[in-house]
Order: C-alpha cells, then structure tokens, then sequence
C-alpha cells in the first residue's frame, strides 16, 4: 500500500492507496490531536471523486482547512459518519450525517455530550460546539455510500467501521505508544479481544480518531500493553504504585491523563 503525506498550514494528510480507492487522513494537529478520515472512490479519469467522510473536524480553524482541502482535490463528499466526534455542527452542513442509536445518545446525553461541553468551556469560540444531533440512523451490518462498502459495528458509547475493501478498520482509540482509558480488567478482555479479532479476520490498516494510521504489529503492541496492564494493575496495592509501575514498563508514552483514569477504574477507593 502506497502512502504519502501533504503538509497543509496547519495539519497535514496522510494519502493511502488501496487498490480502487483511497484513504485520506487529516491529522489536525488541534489542541486534542482529532484525525478525520475520508474514504474515497476515485474517477477513472481525472482529479477527484466520491467520498464519505468518518468523524468532523471540531476546531474552526480545521473545519475551514479540511473544507479548502475537499475543494482542491475535487472531492464530491456523499455522507458523513458521525460516531465518536459530534462536534463542529459547521462542516459541511449540507452533506447528510449517518449514526447508530448508540452515537446519537453518546453524543446528546451520554459521555461525548459532556466532553464538548468541557472542551467548549476550555476552548472558547475556537471550539465549534454545534453538535450533529440528527442525521439518518443506522444499524450494524453493511452500508454503501460513495460506492464504497463499509461494516457498521455499533459498541456501547458508539460505532466502529470496517473497509473490507482495503482490509481497514476505524476505531476511537488506539496508539500504539501512548496510554489508553481502560475501565478495569473487564473492559481490558474486551479490548483485547476486539483487536484479536481484527487481526485474526487479516485486517491491516487501523485507524483511530487520535492516531495516525497504523499496522498490525502496531495492534500487536497495544494488545501487549493492555495485557501488561493488567498484570500490573493485580500486583499492584495503590493507584500511584500502578502507576509508576506501568510508567517504568512503557517510558515516554503519551496520554498522562489517560493513564490517571484508568488508574481510577482499577483503584475506585482511593
């Protein structure tokens, strides 16, 4: 798979090419590190193509980029799906929002409501907070926009997407080298399930709303780290202790704050 980034003012993308279609990532480079991810259908002949977009950008000044860069490539964006990032009600308003039940409630009353809230209050006007609350709803199984043909997953909080065609898969989070929000052993088993199973069905291109693209020896790693976790979260007595621990096991890894929440899943008392 041939790839190749393009430098924009503030972000940059990362352009993947699979066979018959291709896959845009916008690393925003904002304050909360979004990727926005379009798939597209490219023309036989000439620049451009359909496309459908997964995930919006929230700053003002990503929306207004990724949107001259849509119009420079000469994109013909047929639908939006909104999962995870409901913010930034401003980008594209006239293209159609796809969601499942679970997004939809996710991003209203649920965990990503309350986040857009945080971050409008941190942020201020560069913060887009205008949520995409409506759309057409939609269930697990396969959906075709843009002549491309996904796989809707619907999880508690949202939905994940899978691109057979380019043996891709979208998620919220990954990261091989930075800490995750991991809810307690429970939650661990069933994130490591998941990327087993990604890699036992021979997916190969992962992608993640705060992470580049990444491989299967990346899901490889992160499936180690949540396995070492924890191991050492039951050979550890205290919060703080966890955390040092898992910090001499993975030095440099990003995502401190993450790392203070999951310590607070596995250690609820203290």
């Amino acid at each position: 798979m041939n790839s190749r980034t393009v430098s924009l003012e503030n972000g940059e993308v990362t352009i993947m090419d699979c066979g018959k279609m291709r896959i845009h990532v916008y690393n925003t480079k904002d304050a909360i590190d979004d990727q926005v991810i379009i798939l597209e259908r490219p023309n036989l002949i000439g620049k451009g193509g359909k496309a459908v977009v997964i995930e919006l950008p929230c700053f003002r000044n990503s929306i207004e980029e990724m949107t001259r860069y849509i119009g420079e490539s000469k994109l013909d964006v047929k639908g939006k799906l909104v999962a995870y990032h409901a913010a930034g009600g401003s980008f594209l308003p006239e293209v159609k929002s796809y969601m499942t039940e679970s997004a939809h409630r996710y991003n209203t009353v649920g965990g990503g409501n309350g986040l857009i809230a945080n971050f409008s209050g941190i942020f201020g006007e560069a913060f887009d907070a205008s949520v995409i609350g409506d759309g057409e709803r939609i269930g697990a199984g396969s959906l075709e926009i843009a002549g491309i043909e996904m796989v809707i997953r619907p999880d508690n909080d949202a939905y994940e997407v899978e691109i057979p065609e380019a043996k891709a898969v979208y998620m919220h989070m990954l990261g091989h080298d930075c800490h995750s929000i991991v809810a307690g052993a429970g939650h661990a088993d069933a994130l490591i399930a998941n990327l087993k199973g990604y890699l036992d069905r021979g997916f190969q291109v992962f992608l993640s709303s705060h992470y580049g693209p990444e491989t299967r020896e990346d899901v490889e790693t992160k499936i180690r780290y949540l396995e070492d976790l924890k191991r050492i979260a039951a050979e550890s007595t205290t919060a703080d202790e966890f955390k040092a621990r898992v910090n001499e096991a993975c030095p440099g890894y990003s995502g401190a704050n993450y790392l203070d929440m999951t310590a607070g899943f596995f250690f609820p008392q203290q």
